[in-house]
């Protein structure tokens, strides 16, 4: 994806087309998804990159050890 709008939109699509076919792990998955990128575009409205999985966890769990940012 180029943007965060386009896998949002790409998302809203395949959760229709997941509860379409009756996949309820998939439906579970991209709900959750959509979920994470909707709440990281929310904290960074000026951010139109597509989040990397890293980015969205980091962005949910600010003190995890992972998203540690240290100054030299």
């Amino acid at each position: 994806m180029k943007s965060i709008d386009e896998h949002i939109q790409k998302d809203q699509s395949e959760i229709q087309a997941a509860k379409n076919t009756g996949d309820d792990a998939k439906l579970r998955h991209l709900t959750d998804e959509l979920k994470s990128l909707e709440e990281y575009k929310e904290h960074n409205p000026e951010d139109k990159h597509d989040p990397t999985s890293l980015e969205l966890y980091c962005d949910a769990n600010p003190e995890a050890d992972e998203c540690r940012v240290y100054d030299d």
